[in-house]
């Protein structure tokens, strides 16, 4: 019973459809076709509705009066020597014409007869009877007289029955291009004509405006200014007809005054010109893009400009020729651009817009032609109100196509955007204003969990976090488009998804896109942990140590710092590898945190060096914990897999106040740190305020500040320091330079903490520049004093070594100075000359090229390699003090001195022992055989005058048993000098 019902209701339904899809069929196809049928039909086949006789033509005789000096009675004995036309052309001349018309050749069957004069561009025209001089009427576009009529575009003379037997002489003036022609016709005939006449200026002044009307409005309306163009260019075309059919005297009613007639139609041409182009450039300015013909358009624009300009600056009769030679020119270029899109485009706006210009541009042609050239129209029979009407529908069908396919191309865009918005990898969503969804994309249902259209029914408090909705809300309504991070709620297993969110408020609701940055989010947390955190242990690295550093030192508060260093870390990660190593440092930063405070900061600032910052916490107190944590570091092994490891750790600890500086905090820190380490292994040092490693480490800081700038500091000066030879002590005087500097409070700086200062501040380079220059230019200024000097050594900084600069600066002084440089030792440590060996290959050479000796300085102290030594060819070797200094008290350092003196002579090299303090030393280096002996047991560093005024090294011994055993020696010469004090490698 139910389905029966429904039933009736289903067939009712069908049936309404029917008839809408019938009506709606009939109203979009039948009608149209029926009436553009019946149209056609009633212009091939059905007569007019008002038939007209045939007129019949006249001939006369026509005379320019270019003077305008003719009298009636001179013009009609002039015009009489003229020949029979039918048809006269003005050629632009607005001077009078004068005429003669016989009599009609036969009677009409009228009572009245009329010569209508249809041409167009008449401007005034009076008629005499040619035999009596009889006036007969006078007639302009303001007022006609007598038997004068205005008709159609020209004028009319009405002939009674004794006029009609005679001839008529009439005076007539044109503007523009004009062609005179004169037909016989009755009063009936006229009227006709003018009512045929009438209707289409009625039917081409309607048609045209109505079209313009409806596709302004529809332009304004919808936004598309194109089409304004379009619309004006419609009054364009109809005025260029009302033109050629001579209405265009007036306009909506109104007549325009003769004066102003010429200027306006001036203007009409320049703008329809213009608008032409415009329009053309507008509608077809992708394909003229695609196939680059736009400068063409820009030319035929210029060219309107130019037609634009004339048209204020010229009369008619001169605009006129300026009008044909622009327009020839833009009609060449148009149909040049129109044949291009035709082939590349071959569109069908293309194709439409080519046949509207082709009915302008031919009927234009055929003007111009029968203007120029005095002959009738290309096409005689152009009416043209077709001509107008036809090219303005084919402009309109080109419009419409250009609408199809912009509403085309936009539903593709609306499929292209649907496909996107159904494939977008994130969540797409309309809400309404009270929050609940409208819809929602595919990938938002898959974040949301959702299924079909279930985000109806839905809120966005639904799947968000409490006060997500009231957020977006607020930052929608400022206007913008409102960005903002979210949480989900949270999930089964407690945890909450990461959002993020667009949204923009847009017609009473609210577009927006959501991304889940769940991942990213977590990433960014991470990347911001990093900053301040080091990603193996977890704990500060140097960046957070050093902000919490600097928080305590600027809050004004006290605090104390400690550095701790893990002993001999190095050899795990040697036999374990690097990850055994780690693993130990991360246990060490657990315990380090489980022993202190969490709010005390503990960071790692390098490979196995740790520190920890005591907040609010006395030194006393600081030092109680560090000792705690010495022993928790230290006692219990770290157990990683199988093996366990024992780890011990030195720590220093510093008494902090407010205003330090990050980094004189780590520097002292890390220098009571290494006191600790030197004391032995699993040891505490602490350093309270004032004691004298802050001193010190001030004094580095100010020596650094003031070594730091490019130029040298003030104080800096030379002592030389004698080199003694064990086998001629008495007649040899060598020395060493040394540099000291001198503060304002007049202490001297050791040479050590100067030259570590200048490498520190980068400024090493400038002071050996000057040292060794300040030697060169001394030597060379005492040479005649050093006849016992054999060697001066100067030391180089292994900085300096390294500036290419500095090297080409010694060896531009050393060539310089090539009459002394015989006597310049320089000094190299091991360990740089071991660096780079080719490039210190290369030093050597040129170093002996130039006269120089060489001397490896600190020999034994680095890593030495046997290999590496045979391939420098130094002259000297300088045995590291700590081996000499000690070799009485410990046979190692004996067995060791010796070796070296032994491999220095085997490869043809002198040795040269340094440190050497007391007369046991001198006796043990003499059994082994050194060559050379410095230190205080001969002699401290001395001035420049001292050792110009000595013989020798030997002068300067203070010490009366280093004075005995130097005088056993005796003076013998123990082996062949090459009269420079070292013997050659090849000797």
């Amino acid at each position: 019973m139910r389905w029966a019902r429904e039933f009736p209701l289903s067939r009712s339904t069908h049936i309404g459809r029917t008839i809408d899809w019938l009506l709606y069929r009939f109203s979009i196809y039948l009608v149209p076709v029926v009436i553009a049928l019946g149209t056609l039909i009633a212009l091939v086949w059905m007569p007019r509705e008002f038939g007209t006789p045939q007129a019949h033509p006249m001939q006369f005789r026509a005379l320019q009066d270019t003077r305008s000096a003719l009298d009636p009675d001179a013009a009609l004995r002039a015009v009489q020597n003229a020949p029979l036309t039918a048809r006269f052309g003005t050629h632009l001349a607005e001077t009078p014409v004068w005429f003669v018309i016989d009599p009609p050749a036969r009677a009409l069957n009228a009572t009245t007869t009329f010569i209508d004069f249809p041409s167009r561009h008449a401007q005034a025209m009076t008629c005499w009877s040619a035999r009596s001089h009889a006036w007969l009427g006078t007639a302009d576009r303001v007022g006609v007289s007598g038997s004068l009529r205005a008709v159609k575009a020209g004028f009319a003379l009405k002939l009674d029955a004794q006029s009609a037997s005679e001839p008529v002489l009439c005076k007539a003036s044109f503007s523009g291009p004009a062609y005179l022609t004169a037909e016989a016709t009755d009063g009936r005939a006229l009227a006709a004509s003018a009512l045929e006449f009438e209707r289409s200026t009625a039917l081409i002044t309607g048609g045209l405006i109505t079209l313009s009307v409806f596709v302004f409005v529809t332009a304004i309306i919808n936004h598309e200014w194109t089409y304004v163009i379009f619309a004006a260019w419609l009054i364009g075309n109809l005025r260029l007809s009302a033109n050629a059919l001579g209405f265009d005297i007036g306009w909506v009613g109104r007549q325009i005054a003769p004066e102003y007639l010429g200027l306006v139609r001036q203007l009409t041409f320049a703008a329809y010109y213009l608008l032409t182009a415009t329009l053309f450039g507008q509608l077809f300015r992708r394909e003229l893009r695609q196939v680059g013909l736009q400068p063409v358009v820009r030319a035929v624009q210029c060219g309107g400009l130019l037609l634009l300009v004339a048209a204020f600056a010229l009369e008619y009769r001169q605009f006129i020729p300026v009008l044909w030679a622009l327009g020839s020119i833009g009609m060449a270029a148009l149909i040049f651009l129109l044949v291009q899109l035709v082939w590349k485009a071959r569109s069908r706006t293309v194709m439409w817009y080519v046949a509207s210009m082709a009915v302008v541009l031919f009927a234009t042609l055929s003007e111009v032609l029968a203007a120029a050239f005095g002959t009738r129209m290309l096409f005689g029979g152009v009416n043209p109100v077709v001509t107008a009407l036809s090219s303005s529908m084919m402009a309109a069908f080109a419009i419409a196509e250009q609408v199809r396919a912009e509403r085309e191309r936009r539903r593709q865009m609306q499929i292209e955007l649907r496909n996107t918005y159904d494939v977008a990898p994130i969540g797409l969503f309309t809400l309404r204003s009270d929050g609940r969804f409208v819809r929602a994309n595919p990938a938002m249902n898959a974040m949301l969990g959702l299924r079909g259209s279930e985000y109806k029914s839905r809120h966005l408090r639904d799947y968000f976090e409490d006060g997500a909705w009231d957020t977006l809300m607020l930052l929608a309504g400022q206007g913008n488009t409102a960005s903002m991070e979210i949480n989900g709620l949270p999930g089964p297993d407690g945890t909450a998804r990461r959002y993020a969110l667009k949204a923009i408020l847009a017609n009473g609701s609210i577009e927006g896109a959501l991304e889940d940055v769940t991942e990213r989010s977590k990433a960014v947390d991470r990347l911001h942990f990093l900053v301040d955190h080091d990603p193996l242990t977890g704990s500060l690295n140097r960046r957070g140590i050093e902000k919490a550093i600097a928080r305590l030192s600027e809050e004004s508060r006290s605090w104390s710092l400690a550095y701790i260093d893990l002993d001999r870390f190095k050899l795990i990660n040697d036999l374990f590898g690097h990850p055994a190593g780690d693993e130990v440092l991360k246990l060490v930063a657990a315990r380090l945190s489980s022993h202190l405070a969490v709010r005390y900061p503990v960071g790692r600032i390098g490979g196995d060096e740790f520190v920890c910052v005591f907040e609010d916490v006395a030194i006393d107190q600081a030092a109680d914990q560090c000792r705690e944590l010495v022993t928790a570091l230290s006692t219990t092994p770290y157990q990683i897999g199988a093996r366990a490891f024992q780890v011990k750790a030195s720590i220093g600890v510093v008494e902090c106040s407010p205003g330090d500086r990050v980094q004189d905090a780590l520097a002292h820190a890390d220098r009571a740190c290494r006191a600790s380490k030197r004391n032995g292994h699993g040891r505490l040092v602490t350093y309270r305020k004032g004691a004298a490693a802050f001193e010190e480490r001030a004094r580095e800081i100010n020596l650094m500040e003031t070594l730091g700038e490019s130029r040298l500091p003030e104080g800096l000066f030379l002592v030389m320091q004698p080199i003694m030879s064990m086998h001629e002590p008495f007649e040899s005087l060598n020395f060493e330079v040394l540099l000291r500097l001198r503060a304002p409070n007049g202490s001297i700086t050791p040479a050590g903490q100067l030259i570590a200062a200048a490498e520190d501040s980068g400024n090493i380079a400038t002071i050996d520049r000057w040292v060794l220059t300040s030697v060169l230019e001394w030597i060379s200024a005492n040479r005649a004093g050093l006849g016992h000097t054999r060697f001066i050594c100067v030391n180089l900084s292994g900085g300096s070594l390294n500036d290419e600069q500095f090297i080409e600066d010694i060896f531009e002084l050393l060539g310089r100075y090539r009459s002394v440089a015989h006597l310049l030792c320089l000094e190299i440590t091991e360990s740089v000359a071991l660096h780079d060996l080719e490039n210190t290959q290369r030093f050597i050479a040129r170093a002996h090229d130039l006269g120089a000796k060489i001397a490896l300085d600190d020999f034994g102290a680095g890593h030495t390699s046997f290999k590496y030594l045979k391939e420098l060819s130094v002259d000297a070797l300088k045995i590291d003090g700590a081996f000499v200094r000690t070799m009485c008290e410990h046979p190692a350092d004996t067995a060791i001195v010796e070796a070296i003196v032994a491999l220095a002579h085997n490869l043809g090299m002198r040795s040269i022992a340094e440190w050497v303090e007391d007369v046991e030393t001198l006796r043990a280096l003499k059994e082994i055989g050194v060559d050379y002996v410095q230190g205080f047991a001969i002699a401290k560093p001395q001035r420049s005058e001292a050792i110009l005024d000595a013989t020798s090294a030997a002068s300067f011994i203070e010490c009366e048993e280093v004075a005995v055993f130097i005088e056993e020696l005796g003076t013998p010469r123990a082996f062949a000098d090459d009269g420079y004090g070292m013997r050659n490698r090849t000797a």
